[in-house]
């Protein structure tokens, strides 16, 4: 995980997602504000899945990496907090299989916007990544938690991923630019390789 910024709000996002989204939650949304059993809000924000990719650089939000086929992950799930399924400010862009690994833990993981660099680093040759150990003592345990729920750590889908990049960087198919670009955690670590 590397620190991500807030992508701005597509200009018609409020027109075509927000207004007749929350229009459908006004007519389902129980006393509660719960959805019925089985019941889940119109998927109105995959729309602007390429709009989110954009404004995460291409990166997935847990992966860190050049995610060509991402989703859109909401940081506080549909099923908990149904108020905020069509608010662009709960949308995360994270590949599927983060996606689906995170479910409805919502804020029991670190949200990609919390992250700060340097947070979080990968070990060469190994490419596993783990806390470091600047991160501020109160984000610890729910950044091991986070790697470890996500798969993050060593899962081999995450890992074959990060090799594909190493690889590219060490056998001359990609530099240093392009690496910090696609891949930076491997990017961190080749740099701070190079100065020990």
């Amino acid at each position: 995980m590397k620190g991500s910024k807030r992508p701005p709000e597509p200009a018609d996002f409020d027109r075509r997602a927000r207004s007749p989204g929350n229009a459908w939650l006004n007519v389902y949304l129980d006393a509660e504000g719960r959805l019925p059993r089985g019941r889940r809000p119109p998927n109105r924000w995959g729309e602007f899945r390429s709009d989110l990719a954009d404004g995460f650089s291409q990166l997935g939000g847990y992966t860190a990496m050049y995610t060509p086929v991402g989703t859109v992950d909401h940081y506080l799930s549909c099923e908990n907090r149904p108020e905020l399924s069509y608010e662009w400010s709960n949308y995360r862009f994270v590949a599927g299989w983060v996606n689906s690994s995170k479910g409805t833990l919502d804020d029991a993981v670190l949200d990609p916007f919390e992250v700060e660099d340097g947070w979080f680093e990968i070990l060469l040759p190994s490419l596993q990544l783990r806390v470091a150990e600047d991160i501020p003592e109160q984000h610890r345990a729910r950044a091991e938690y986070t790697i470890k729920r996500l798969h993050l750590e060593h899962d081999e889908r995450v890992i074959r991923q990060r090799q594909g990049w190493y690889e590219l960087y060490c056998t001359g198919q990609l530099n240093l630019e392009g690496l910090d670009r696609l891949a930076p955690l491997i990017a961190d670590a080749v740099k701070k390789r190079e100065v020990i």
